[in-house]
């Protein structure tokens, strides 16, 4: 379909480029055989009154009209040869400037089809894990209070799973975070503070250490969304790290931007799975995929959005089995 596509803007181009072409060649013709004609007349005008002044005993010159015609013949021809290759560098030009035009289309479009086609399949396994379950109990005519509650509690984590899928898929569905939370001065050492009581919980659960090391660096951004990049990160280092490991979350000034980094002792992440971490859906197969199957990899993809948003960067270095470090830069306020 791109290629198609491509093809018809690419001949509409040449249409439009031609059609001018020919207005402009026939214009410049009738101006050059104009004023070929004018000549022609002028000088035959001059040899007559030379003739009239001096006694002239040979007769004049006169003007020989199939130089004339030729001469015209020859401005058909040039013109001929020059909208050729007009025509010959539209269609190189057109076809060069629709694919320029038409690539970041279909790259979107490309990627807009993968996400509700990943989307629609993540949406559809806790769906049909929930209507089974439903099914089941429903059916079942001996259900007692134990097994009805058991099955509630399995009904609201299934629910619970899809009101966070729900949730991050309208995260990445927004265009623009800025024009929804205010960009303020923020130290970074607070956002530090904040995102790591929100995960404290679950890294006492597994006897995980959380070690920050950060000093007065200020950077401009929203509160909300930095805290929860910060948050995104720590979850992902507490889940793949084993327990009584430790987490370093550091934060400095370096070439005016402030660097965070968050680093663990987990099991890595693999050199193929690096390049593809932050896109939609993405899950390694690997242990670390496996270790978090209820996941639905878009954590770090909404962590890259935040990211850009604030017009930092931010990238991941992986040992596997020796553990992973996130790298965020951001401008300083």
């Amino acid at each position: 379909m791109f290629k198609r596509t491509r093809l018809k803007l690419t001949g509409w181009y040449v249409l439009m480029v031609m059609l001018v072409s020919v207005l402009f060649s026939v214009v410049i013709y009738q101006m050059l055989s104009t004023e070929v004609d004018r000549f022609a007349q002028a000088q035959q005008l001059r040899f007559e009154r030379r003739l009239h002044s001096v006694e002239i005993v040979t007769p004049p010159p006169t003007i020989d009209l199939d130089l004339v015609a030729d001469s015209k013949h020859r401005i058909i021809l040039n013109l001929l040869v020059v909208n050729s290759s007009i025509l010959l560098m539209a269609g190189a030009i057109g076809f060069f400037l629709s694919g320029v035009t038409l690539g970041p289309i279909a790259i979107m479009l490309d990627e807009q089809k993968r996400f509700v086609s990943d989307a629609s399949h993540e949406l559809r396994t806790p769906l049909t894990a929930l209507k089974s379950m439903l099914e089941v109990g429903l059916r079942d005519p001996n259900l007692d209070l134990k097994e009805s509650k058991s099955l509630i509690s399995q009904s609201i984590d299934e629910t619970n799973k899809l009101a966070n899928l729900s949730s991050s898929l309208l995260e990445l569905a927004t265009d623009n975070h800025r024009s929804q939370t205010p960009f303020s001065q923020l130290k970074l050492s607070r956002l530090v503070t904040e995102a790591v009581s929100q995960v404290s919980s679950l890294a006492i659960s597994k006897e995980i250490h959380l070690n920050s090391k950060v000093n007065g660096t200020v950077v401009f951004g929203s509160q909300d969304k930095l805290t929860q990049l910060l948050v995104i990160l720590l979850d992902n280092a507490i889940k793949y790290s084993p327990s009584k490991s430790k987490i370093t979350i550091t934060a400095l000034t370096q070439k005016k931007q402030a660097v965070i980094k968050v680093s663990d002792q987990g099991i890595g992440i693999a050199t193929k799975d690096l390049p593809h971490i932050f896109e939609r859906f993405y899950r390694a197969d690997s242990a670390r995929g496996r270790q978090n199957e209820g996941s639905y990899g878009l954590g770090l993809a909404i962590a890259k959005k935040i990211v850009d948003t604030h017009h930092g960067t931010i990238n991941a270095i992986s040992q596997l089995n020796k553990g992973t470090t996130f790298i965020i830069k951001l401008p300083l306020a």
